[in-house]
């Protein structure tokens, strides 16, 4: 964030259920409602989001006829792993509200493998056993035991050193960043919300009808999201103008080496998208 606000203005959103953010009663989408209950899921998370530039950076203000098109903010809407799938959705968003962004820029977007949609794609036993899962993750009895078994800083010290291959900055202010939020009331909820998304939005749901550029940056190890989706993506659809793969790196290139990814970021909000999207391989 200091590297991104020496050319811009920047704000990070703890979206709800993460982070600092309040972690309400999950609501699961065939549950009735209760009062005070959330449905987590990427058009609540897109809401924020755009709830949040329209007021901080007064994008509502920007569609005045009286304001000149030289005045109006840009909005580059930045986003990692499933930080990426809520700025798609927020983008989508902006755009039917008439205040559509500058650019979606993704990190190692979350490619949902786990959703229903991709079922038909998972390995037999995996295939067989998803129904018995589904029942499981959605019982609080089988998700709060886990949640504390997996919310523990050593088992994030072993993802970690997972998702960044390098073994650059996995260290304990690290760990105690993303451990905190766990210790918060209603984390475990939240967390039940967040591994019952099953059936939601796809990137290339998304990519296909986007009518905003899009610029792809990607760890070339990452473990989990497969930079040869990317460059189908990329291949695919008309939106996306940029893919850079960063050899080395895994799925958050972004904290891995900030000497390599920060540059980039910055050369790319200071670079207006071209108005004819087009797709450059790199």
């Amino acid at each position: 964030m200091p590297a991104l606000a020496a050319q811009a203005d920047v704000i990070a959103i703890d979206l709800l259920g993460f982070g600092a953010s309040d972690k309400p009663r999950s609501r699961l989408a065939d549950e009735p409602n209760q009062p005070g209950a959330v449905l987590y899921c990427f058009d609540l998370w897109a809401r924020q989001v755009a709830d949040a530039a329209i007021s901080l950076f007064g994008l509502g203000e920007a569609t005045s006829s009286e304001r000149p098109a030289l005045l109006r903010p840009e909005l580059h809407l930045i986003g990692n792993s499933i930080g990426g799938m809520v700025a798609l959705t927020a983008a989508r968003l902006l755009v039917r509200e008439g205040i559509p962004p500058q650019q979606v820029i993704l990190i190692d977007c979350a490619q949902r493998s786990l959703d229903d949609k991709r079922a038909a794609e998972l390995p037999g036993l995996e295939r067989v056993s998803r129904p018995l899962l589904k029942q499981l993750v959605r019982q609080r009895w089988v998700i709060a035991p886990l949640f504390r078994l997996l919310a523990q800083p050593g088992f994030i010290r072993r993802v970690l050193r997972k998702a960044y291959p390098s073994g650059a900055h996995i260290d304990d202010e690290l760990i105690a960043l993303l451990h905190r939020p766990s210790t918060d009331p209603g984390a475990t909820e939240s967390f039940r919300g967040f591994v019952n998304l099953f059936s939601d939005y796809l990137a290339p749901e998304l990519l296909a009808d986007l009518a905003v550029p899009v610029r792809l940056l990607w760890g070339e190890d990452d473990p989990w999201e497969d930079p040869k989706e990317a460059r189908r993506w990329a291949n695919t659809f008309p939106c996306i103008q940029k893919l850079q793969v960063l050899n080395g790196l895994g799925h958050c290139p972004q904290d891995e080496d900030p000497e390599r990814v920060n540059p980039i970021l910055l050369e790319w909000i200071g670079r207006p998208p071209i108005d004819t999207p087009h797709n450059e391989l790199g």
